[in-house]
């Protein structure tokens, strides 16, 4: 009896369409977490900030469009938490000397898309 083993090739990862801010060959667990986060940090779902497919079949966003301003606006505000970040708390680091962020969107949002301005 012979027994044949197919090589196979491991899977790509994915390639991810119009990344301006995230790293372009972040892996889908990592993008799913960051994702994760913007959702509970501001209350919301993927369509906040993604337009829909112009595609009538298809059930998910068009996740590479730039069509919604809230995806531009998360942008921004990912340079912005990103700059006060390293401004003000490089020093702020794990054991493995990577920086903790510790302004990030839930420190304003707080569950919700506008955060509340207190004067």
């Amino acid at each position: 009896m012979i027994v044949g083993i197919a090589a196979t090739k491991p899977p790509e990862a994915p390639k991810y369409k119009n990344l301006k801010i995230l790293p372009k060959d972040i892996s889908k667990e990592d993008l799913d977490k960051v994702m994760d986060s913007f959702k509970a940090a501001l209350g919301v779902k993927c369509s906040f900030c993604h337009a829909p497919s112009k595609d009538s079949t298809q059930k998910w966003p068009d996740f590479a469009s730039d069509d919604k301003p809230e995806k531009g606006i998360a942008r921004k505000m990912l340079k912005m938490t990103a700059k006060i970040n390293k401004k003000y708390f490089s020093y702020n680091k794990n054991e493995q000397g990577q920086t903790i962020a510790a302004v990030e969107c839930m420190t304003c949002h707080r569950g919700s898309p506008h955060p509340e301005i207190k004067k």
